[in-house]
């Protein structure tokens, strides 16, 4: 028996991708604008020592504490989705996201409540990884559950672009203070109001979100009586290989996103005595360029074959760090740009398209709760600890190179993930939206 179509309005699907970005680029905002300050400023507020890489890298540990609080995120918020549905778990995790990084502008620091400023740091940091534990699978799945799957990765991409939308925005407010303020204020007050400014970004999105019905690929779900009631046991005991494959293939941009939007910060200003608002300034013009590229890099994968394309960008991307760190040997910032701007650039070659790829995995009914776990997972191997071992390395060895290392060590990690992956498959709760979207 045949599935009844399922209409979608150009408007609707419109919404939903708006809806998509525009969550994830607040919370992406937070995770930039958290990551730019713990670079530049938090090592000082909460984390005062002698020694200012050792407060670096005690504020960096509070930015892993965000990616390892992504997993429980993903095991709520990913099991919820697949069983009540995702515009409605995605209403909470904005909320909860948008909360956290508001009250982190209000937080008393080291100088007025001792040790308790950087528990109470840590506490609001780990609100903010569980709300993107849960938002990026549910995100994902509202542009594309609503759109031809056939233009999944073009769709998916939606909640691609937050990333670099959420970066610029939070770099540019952090760079425009930094640059109208003396350094006294900018410590004293200045950073707070990038963190401040994250209620009227939730405010927009929940405009959006609560507009929004609940995707038809969800909906033929619910109303043929599919609902998973175990999801996270189903996808750990049907759909294993498609969780390795989801992990696997995510690590090695998420190692290069943070050597070249975070660490790049404090290597440059440690290293090379260059400012901080030279490194701000190449990665927002980067990430303004990714604005453009990740959709551009999704709709190309719907075109040819995602895993390949995936895997020419896994290639770049283990090259690129022993072209970047001689370019920007001689302190010009120039080369900062262009290095930076190339090295996002092959990032987005690799986040256009992975949302797609990592959602086209598993089955519909299960795709919120493996896309989040796969996504989540991930940070724990890629993102959480790519800062401090960053950091720890150059300590180590004292040298470029051995970074350059780290990354290849990373896409070898993901071109496994890529073998495993399966390519993309039209799912018979997908093809009634085909039919109504294109007629």
């Amino acid at each position: 028996m045949s599935s009844p179509r399922t209409t979608v309005d150009p408007r609707s699907l419109r919404r939903a991708y708006a809806a998509s970005l525009s969550g994830t680029a607040l919370e992406y905002y937070d995770f930039a604008a958290y990551s730019v300050a713990a670079a530049t400023v938090f090592g000082d507020l909460f984390f005062p020592s002698g020694d200012d890489l050792v407060g670096t890298m005690a504020a960096f540990s509070t930015y892993a504490v965000g990616y390892l609080a992504r997993p429980l995120g993903g095991f709520v918020f990913g099991r919820l989705g697949d069983v009540i549905g995702r515009k409605k778990v995605l209403v909470h995790t904005l909320l909860l996201a948008g909360i956290a990084t508001f009250l982190i502008g209000l937080l008393p620091t080291h100088a007025a409540i001792g040790g308790l400023a950087a528990v109470l740091l840590v506490v609001l940091r780990l609100a903010q990884g569980v709300a993107v534990g849960g938002e990026w699978g549910g995100a994902v799945l509202l542009s594309s559950e609503y759109g031809d799957p056939r233009r999944r990765g073009f769709w998916a991409s939606a909640a691609q672009i937050g990333p670099p939308a959420g970066t610029l925005l939070a770099n540019g407010v952090l760079a425009l203070l930094s640059g109208m303020l003396s350094e006294d204020a900018f410590l004293s007050w200045g950073w707070r109001v990038a963190f401040l400014l994250s209620a009227v970004l939730v405010a927009f999105g929940l405009w959006i979100r609560l507009r929004l019905e609940e995707t038809p690929v969800f909906r033929q779900i619910a109303e043929r009586g599919e609902r998973p009631s175990a999801p996270v046991s189903e996808v750990v005991g049907r759909e294993r290989r498609a969780l390795f494959a989801g992990i696997l293939v995510r690590v090695c941009p998420d190692v290069v996103y943070s050597l070249f939007t975070v660490f790049m910060l404090t290597y440059i200003t440690k290293e090379l005595d260059m400012s901080r608002s030279q490194g701000s300034t190449a990665v927002m013009i980067g990430s303004a360029l990714q604005l453009v590229l990740m959709p551009a890099f999704g709709a190309l994968s719907d075109r040819v074959n995602r895993r390949r394309l995936y895997l020419y960008g896994t290639i770049a991307a283990a090259v690129w760090p022993f072209v970047f760190f001689p370019m920007i040997g001689g302190r010009s910032f120039l080369l900062l740009v262009v290095g930076t701007v190339v090295a996002l650039a092959i990032h987005a070659m690799l986040y256009g398209p992975q949302a797609a790829l990592i959602t086209e995995q598993f089955s519909p009914r299960l795709r919120y709760t493996g896309s989040s776990l796969a996504y989540t997972l991930a940070g724990v191997i890629g993102g959480a600890p790519a800062p401090l071992v960053c950091a720890a390395l150059l300590v180590w060895f004292d040298s470029w190179w051995i970074l350059g290392v780290y990354v290849v060590l990373a896409a070898i990690l993901t071109g496994i993930g890529i073998w495993l992956a399966r390519d993309p498959v039209v799912e018979p709760e997908e093809a009634t939206v085909v039919e109504a979207v294109t007629t």
